[in-house]
């Protein structure tokens, strides 16, 4: 179809308007009366579905319609002339630039609150030796019963690899689409649950944590068997054929990739992301039924030997790992093990890699945490032939170059500068120099570029950055955008936050200088943290202590509370556990962490638990969330 396309927009000077469709976006040309028009000469009937309007200034989107155009026209058409209008926000008071999929989200002074704990780390009798999506259930209805509007979850991407404690690790997923196949009920793809298969499951769920590798061996095999009972006859149904035509994007990579790891058959793989779909979209529709909203993690990074790697290559620099430099947590800094991303290869289709893995978390989620937020602006890069942090710099840099060094009477010392690994003749100063063989002048000299370097040289240059990635990628979904930007973060990345209306994660202990923002999710504690019981140097608080410490947070401007599970069992003196230093999930400066954490009862405990139930929703509705 031949399509020309008009809207009436008052740009100011320097903007420009693009008709985006499919994600491919088309400049467009003013006219008279401020009229913006393009004319596509071969425009797909399918893309009048979805299709909007953004003002563009220095190749970086600044402004997006509220919400995407839809239009239908008869099939055969030839020619469709569309006058659009600006889609503007219809809520009075609403401070989001767009829709989100969950209406809540935008309702002026809206105040929620949340709980937030790992799939694995989910119990029931009816589930495996580690938590199932099917396990959602008791606690969306533990929710709904609070008033609490949000269950936070790690990441839930496939990890598989060989069935080790490797495999445990959340953040370092072999896909970025298909979903952890020990996340699912093993009852509902035809496993018998006859006297061995439960006297396994009562084993493995007796054990006071996540014997991952025991858990692993078993369910896999269940699920092979179940696959040759039941696979082909499930291959013929309407359903399954629907799922695969349209996951084949992903799909087809990653079954190709799993059945070579482990030289078995595609359609097996195929299969089992199939009934994991099954089970986990049917609890979010559940969930989204009770008014309670998933909010899934988005790692920052993925694995160098995962589907995307293997099928991408250009996506990625794998011949570096991306990680944290030295800090007072970590003398040698953090090496994460995954590669960092050709950024510039992704903007040749307009992020499209990025966009389709967002729209495929919106299936399941409403609201998403962005992991290291910071890494959309810049990453700590590691050539791969080191392990320790202390050797990477920053990507994309301004590095300087070798002229530049010798103008400053600097050596090209490798003790106190990095030649770039991609760029021949241009050096980074050093995160941990060594200065001792300069001369008295020549350190002022160091001194005085590595201040410049690390925190003053970048803050435009990685403004614009993040400014050119994050309006692409947010305007690919509905989820509430929520940032993970502790630490050492450059101020640029709060002004682009604060922009696109991103959420920021405030913490009593992590404090930033400043009042927390509406715009926030503050919680008591993390993952990658001691729980709230935990953080009293030497001695467990009392269960008034916690609730207070809760109230506290319930009662602040923040537009979201959540907490972690943890943390809202430490209020009552039964439902707590008796060891609290072993709540905590993760150690992130050991990087063979077991992700083991477990609840030390089944969730079906807590709708008996009236008293406990009674209290945070008590809590809760005092707050006025």
């Amino acid at each position: 179809m031949r399509a020309l396309f008009k809207i009436k927009y008052n740009t100011e000077w320097g903007e420009n308007l693009f008709l985006v469709a499919r994600d491919k976006k088309y400049p467009m040309e003013w006219g008279d009366g401020a009229i913006w028009s393009v004319t596509i000469p071969k425009f797909a009937l399918a893309d009048l579905e979805d299709y909007t309007y953004v003002v563009v200034r220095d190749g970086c989107i600044v402004r997006t319609e509220w919400r995407h155009h839809s239009q239908k026209v008869p099939k055969g058409t030839v020619d469709g002339v569309f006058n659009d209008k600006w889609m503007e926000c219809p809520i009075k008071g609403c401070p989001f630039p767009r829709e989100h999929q969950a209406a809540i989200f935008d309702k002026p002074g809206f105040r929620g609150a949340g709980t937030a704990v790992p799939i694995f780390s989910l119990r029931s009798a009816s589930g495996f030796g580690i938590g199932e999506f099917r396990d959602l259930h008791p606690l969306i209805d533990w929710a709904s019963a609070t008033g609490q509007c949000i269950i936070q979850l790690l990441p839930i991407n496939d990890t598989t690899r060989n069935g080790s404690w490797e495999d445990s690790y959340p953040y370092k997923p072999v896909s970025s689409f298909a979903l952890n196949p020990m996340y699912i009920r093993l009852g509902e793809i035809g496993v018998k649950e006859d006297a061995a298969f439960c006297k396994k499951r009562n084993a493995l769920n007796a054990l006071p944590d996540i014997d991952y590798p025991a858990v692993f061996k078993a369910k896999t095999a269940y699920m092979r068997k179940a696959f040759e009972a039941q696979g082909q006859a499930d291959a013929q149904t309407a359903a399954y054929k629907k799922f695969c035509k349209d996951n084949a994007y992903w799909l087809d990579e990653y079954s190709a990739f799993s059945a070579e790891r482990d030289s078995d058959s595609p359609d097996f793989h195929r299969w089992i992301q199939y009934h994991l779909e099954k089970q986990l979209k049917e609890e979010v529709d559940y969930a989204r039924s009770k008014g309670v909203f998933l909010k899934g993690d988005l790692p920052i990074g993925v694995s160098a030997d995962s589907a995307d790697a293997h099928f991408h290559p250009e996506l990625f620099n794998l011949d570096s790992r991306a990680g944290a430099p030295p800090d007072f947590f970590s003398k040698e800094g953090q090496n994460w093990g995954f590669p960092t991303y050709n950024w510039d290869n992704m903007a040749l289709d307009g992020y499209a890699w990025w966009k389709a893995r967002l729209r495929k978390m919106a299936e399941f989620f409403d609201a998403f945490r962005i992991d290291h937020i910071l890494g959309f602006f810049r990453i700590w890069e590691i050539p791969a032939q080191y392990s320790g942090g202390s050797m990477g710099h920053f990507n994309p840099a301004l590095p300087y170059s070798a002229d530049e060094l010798a103008k400053a009477g600097l050596p090209e010392d490798p003790s106190i500068f990095l030649e770039d690994p991609h760029l021949k003749g241009w050096f980074h100063p050093r995160i941990s120099p060594d200065t001792s063989a300069l001369d008295f002048w020549q350190k002022k000299t160091y001194d005085g570029m590595y201040w410049d370097f690390f925190y003053h040289r970048h803050e435009a240059f990685w403004k614009h950055n993040g400014q050119k990635k994050i309006p692409e990628l947010l305007g690919a979904t509905g989820m509430l955008a929520c940032g993970e930007d502790l630490g050492m973060v450059p101020k640029c990345v709060h002004e682009v936050m604060d922009h696109e209306k991103i959420l920021s994660l405030e913490m009593p202990q992590m404090e930033k200088g400043r009042p927390w923002p509406y715009l926030s999710v503050c919680a008591t504690s993390s993952h990658d943290l001691e729980t709230l019981r935990m953080q009293k140097p030497e001695e467990d608080r009392t269960p008034e202590e916690c609730a207070q410490i809760l109230r506290d947070n319930l009662d602040s401007v923040s537009m979201l509370a959540i907490f972690p599970i943890q943390d809202w069992l430490s209020i009552d003196p039964d439902l707590r556990r008796k060891d609290f230093m072993s709540e905590r999930i993760n150690f992130p400066a050991d990087a063979h962490n077991q992700w083991k954490y477990r609840l030390h009862f089944n969730l079906e405990e807590l709708a008996k638990q009236e008293g406990f139930t009674a209290k945070v929703a008590d809590m809760i509705k005092k707050s006025g969330r």
